[in-house]
């Protein structure tokens, strides 16, 4: 994954782990706009969640926040 898109991810992690809690779950599309304005970086997105890592549709924020910081 891109360093930009890990740099967005982990942000956003971050913002709703605070509003929400950490047990705040989210998908991939949790990246993205409701505009498809980087169909790249959802496609990078997507293929990280799903292919690559074998996620379920939501996952809780922490373990992805943790996930992308490994490096994985």
């Amino acid at each position: 994954m891109r360093a930009q898109l890990r740099t967005k991810a982990i942000s956003i992690c971050d913002q709703k782990i605070a509003k929400k809690g950490e047990t705040v779950g989210l998908s991939f599309y949790a990246f993205f706009s409701n505009k498809n304005d980087d169909p790249d970086a959802l496609m990078e997105m997507a293929e990280w969640w799903i292919k690559t890592h074998k996620l379920d549709h939501f996952e809780k924020a922490v373990k992805i926040r943790e996930l992308i910081r490994s490096g994985a």
